[in-house]
This record gives C-alpha cells, sequence and structure tokens, in this order.
C-alpha cells in the first residue's frame, strides 16, 4: 500500500487566497444552471482572513458537504450559491462588488443566496496519506437556505460494481466547481483564465482499485471526447453518477497529478459507509 505521496506530484485542488487569477471546471464545460445548491465556499482562518476557496454541495437546508483538505485548519466559511458568485472580481479591490465575494454576503442575499458558517468540520484529516486520504468535510450553515432540491447522498457501495464489471468504463459522471479553468506555465506568455462561476463537465470512469484508488477514490478522466475536468478551486466539488441532470453525489473532488490540470481527476468516495456515517453525525 503506498503511503503517501511525494508533495510535488500531488496536486491538491483548492484556490489560495490571493489577487492573482484562480480557475475552475476545464475542458469542454457549460454553465451550471442545473444543480444550485452547488456553492462557492471561501473559509477563513481564526483570525477572520481568507484563507482559500473551494466548491461544496447542500445535502440539506444547512449541511454542505466538501472535502476535508478545505475544512482543515479553519475557523469559519461564507458560502455563495449564485452562479456567477464571483464572476465579477476586481482584482485592484479584492472584492466582487456584485455578490460580496469573498468578504461578505451581498445586502438581501444572506439566508437566500449566501450564507456565513461558524462550524466546520474534517473527518481527522492529516494530508494525502494514499489511499485512504479521509479526505470528507463538512460545513454547518448558519443560516438556512431554502432550495427546490438538494445534492443526494449514495446508498454505501454504489459505485462498487464499477470496480469489477466489464463494459463500465465508459460510465458517465458529471462534476460541477468555481475553481481553474485553464492554468497555463509560470513563465507562460499566457494568463490563466477564471471565470470564479459555477461550470459543469462530462467525466468518465478510469478506475477504483488501482494503488492510488484502493476502494476509497474514483478516478476519473476529463481530457477530450467532450469531456471536463478540474482544477483549483474544485476542490470538494461534487461528483455526480449519471448526465447533467443527476444530483446523486457519490464523491467530492480531491486531487490531481498534475498541476496544469492536463490528467485525470481522483475523487474521495462518499459511497462507502463509514463516510456516510460521519457525514451522518454532523447536526
Amino acid at each position: 500500500m503506498i503511503k503517501s505521496l511525494r508533495a510535488a506530484a500531488v496536486v491538491l485542488a483548492v484556490a489560495a487566497g490571493s489577487t492573482a487569477p484562480a480557475l475552475a471546471i476545464t475542458g469542454n464545460w457549460q454553465v451550471d444552471n442545473a444543480h444550485p445548491f452547488v456553492g462557492l465556499v471561501v473559509f477563513y482562518d481564526s483570525a477572520g482572513n481568507f484563507s482559500h476557496r473551494c466548491t461544496g454541495s447542500l445535502i440539506s437546508p444547512t449541511k454542505l458537504l466538501t472535502a476535508g483538505h478545505c475544512t482543515a485548519g479553519t475557523a469559519s466559511a461564507r458560502v455563495y450559491f449564485q452562479q456567477d458568485a464571483g464572476a465579477n472580481f476586481d482584482p485592484a479591490t479584492g472584492v466582487d462588488p456584485v455578490s460580496g465575494y469573498p468578504e461578505t454576503c451581498a445586502p438581501g442575499t444572506l439566508g437566500t443566496l449566501c450564507a456565513t458558517a461558524s462550524r466546520v468540520y474534517d473527518d481527522d484529516f492529516v494530508g494525502l496519506t494514499i489511499p485512504n486520504t479521509r479526505d470528507v468535510g463538512v460545513v454547518m450553515l448558519d443560516q438556512a437556505i431554502l432550495m427546490p432540491e438538494y445534492g443526494q447522498l449514495p446508498l454505501p457501495g454504489t459505485l462498487d460494481a464499477l470496480d469489477t464489471a466489464r463494459g463500465t468504463q465508459g460510465t458517465e459522471f458529471t462534476i460541477s466547481g468555481y475553481g481553474l479553468t485553464l492554468r497555463v506555465q509560470a513563465n507562460s506568455a499566457l494568463s490563466n483564465i477564471s471565470f470564479r462561476s459555477r461550470l459543469m463537465a462530462k467525466s468518465t470512469l478510469v478506475n477504483l482499485g488501482s494503488a492510488l484508488n484502493g476502494g476509497y477514490n474514483l478516478q476519473t478522466q476529463g481530457n477530450g471526447s467532450g469531456r471536463g475536468g478540474t482544477c483549483s478551486g474544485d476542490s470538494g466539488g461534487p461528483i455526480f453518477l449519471g448526465g447533467p441532470g443527476s444530483n446523486l453525489i457519490v464523491a467530492v473532488t480531491s486531487f490531481g497529478l498534475n498541476s496544469l490540470c492536463r490528467g485525470t481527476d481522483f475523487n474521495y468516495r462518499v459511497d462507502r459507509q463509514e463516510v456516510l456515517d460521519w457525514i451522518n453525525t454532523i447536526n
């Protein structure tokens, strides 16, 4: 069993706090208006300073599912549910004047399209110990956000049959997030592309049982053939089993092996009994 990976080889899909562009769903993406319960999550340290941003999904009016490496070491959070939550971000001021991202909820949006969170949890996440990273987190909102529907948790073992069954490599998943759309080399003449909007794309199964997965992670492919992948800022975002109309969350975006977000994606499975039990203990 591989206990850990060298830090240089693993890229957590977190967007750190800075005025530099951060990126989103890559490849053949489309605007995601199908999952209004997927939000842009901003995390703060104990002094109230902006730390980083991720993505998360409401599974009830007050419980938001995300990644453990997003919540670990943070003290509070704020979640924006506008589709274009950070699209008007001004690098000069460090704020989106329309939504208030990442400092406040815009007037009239608290409890409707924006919420604060004073309780954040991780399942004893201590780093990317492969394959069981324990990379699941929960954010409990201070204000209930009422939606016509929420993300649905799977039954235990929902993905197990895909591990050995023939003909499952084309199994379709839908990914959603507010992360990077294009990251370029540090010395490139081109610029990173960041929309800070909720985007989604099709991704397909690679496998569940390799040394990097081990039954704990879901490895998906987002390159070519109408597919898309994940990048910085998409961490904690949902992996839906099925097409764009699916609300069934079987994993959350966890890590990748390429800093330029060009390869396959690894997602922490939430269809395992112990993960579901942990999520359900938090109220």
